[in-house]
């Protein structure tokens, strides 16, 4: 059992910073593959960003790579997920997520193949 514990959301003005982190316990950290997910208010959970095993590649929801980078410390066991530029439609709650197992790219976005789940960071992006 894994358990995800996700930090560091809050209010930021447009075209601000931040950076979330994601504190995994209870797994072999490199091996396991993570990502970021999000949910808008009143719309479906979105594909963010995901990393691989061993760190091996990253994949990232369309036209944010170039704002957002996914990176993980495996001396931490911790996900992170920088984000800068933000604009109000970054506004979402936003999860962390795993699995042991070793997805191909294509299956990266697909949050069916994610067994465990963070409880979510609120992020607001708002003048």
């Amino acid at each position: 059992q894994v358990q995800l514990l996700e930090s560091g959301g809050g209010l930021v003005q447009p075209g601000g910073s931040l950076r979330l982190s994601c504190a995994a316990d209870g797994g072999a950290f490199r091996r396991l593959t993570m990502a970021w997910f999000r949910q808008p208010p009143g719309k479906d959970r979105e594909f963010v960003a995901a990393i691989k095993q061993l760190n091996t590649g990253t994949a990232y929801g369309n036209s944010l790579k170039g704002r957002f980078t996914i990176s993980r410390d495996s001396a931490k066991n911790t996900l992170y997920l920088q984000m800068n530029n933000l604009q109000p439609d970054d506004t979402a709650v936003y999860y962390c997520a795993a699995t042991n197992r070793g997805l191909i790219t294509l299956s990266l976005a697909g949050d069916q193949w994610y067994d465990y789940w963070g409880q979510g960071t609120q992020v607001t992006v708002s003048s």
